[in-house]
């Protein structure tokens, strides 16, 4: 369990200054959380991290010079250990894949409400892999698809059998959520989710809802090439 004393130290890359500002604004809100720099494009990023070494980057992928894709690729070649979040406008965005591929801890829309993000950040500097609920469920989607990308880690082998509906709400369950949760947030009622998650548990062979979790959790561990 994350514990929600501890403080994590935090680098800001994106090439948009209003949007660092927002982030700083919203992170700083937390007394554990501290911006102890900010860069405008990756190259900015590199010397940045080496010179603060942060607990989590939260990394934009569109920028001049150098890419996020690229920042992110070189800072884990030098250190693999290190956090890094990707932050994106798009949930389905064109480089989700590269990003998770070169060992990013987390995929997370700009937009998202700043409570989330703030959480976000704590729950990936303590080793949790973050991803928004919808370029999770879009992820599953696409990685057990007919064109299917070998981006995947222990894909399990019957997700690509659940729906649409099934995916979000095994991604739902996948991040602890409840059966009254999952529901709020995809505007169902609780029984739907239910009968739902039975469907999963037949479908995934799997017993409960950890076993559920796994199978989602499973399929975003990095690959190898």
């Amino acid at each position: 369990m994350e514990d929600v004393t501890r403080s994590y130290t935090v680098a800001l890359v994106d090439d948009e200054q209003l949007v660092r500002v927002g982030l700083r604004l919203v992170l700083e809100g937390d007394p554990n959380l501290t911006v102890v720099g900010e860069a405008a494009d990756g190259a900015e990023a590199l010397e940045l991290v080496a010179r603060t070494d942060p607990d989590v980057v939260l990394m934009d992928i569109r920028m001049p010079q150098m890419n996020g894709i690229t920042a992110t690729e070189r800072l884990l070649a030098a250190n693999p250990e290190q956090t890094i979040i990707i932050l994106t406008t798009f949930d389905t965005d064109e480089f989700m894949y590269e990003a998770l591929r070169h060992g990013a801890r987390g995929f997370l829309l700009k937009d998202m409400p700043p409570r989330e993000l703030v959480d976000a950040v704590r729950r990936a500097a303590a080793g949790e892999r973050m991803l928004s609920q919808s370029a999770l469920s879009w992820l599953i989607g696409q990685a057990t698809g007919p064109n299917a990308r070998g981006v995947v880690g222990r894909m399990h082998p019957q997700l690509g059998s659940l729906t649409g509906r099934e995916r979000d709400i095994a991604v739902g369950v996948a991040k602890g959520l409840s059966n009254a949760e999952i529901a709020a947030e995809l505007f169902v009622s609780v029984t739907t989710v239910k009968t739902h998650v039975g469907r999963i548990l037949d479908k995934l062979g799997a017993d409960n809802r950890v076993q559920i979790a796994n199978a989602v959790n499973g399929s975003l561990e990095r690959p190898t090439d």
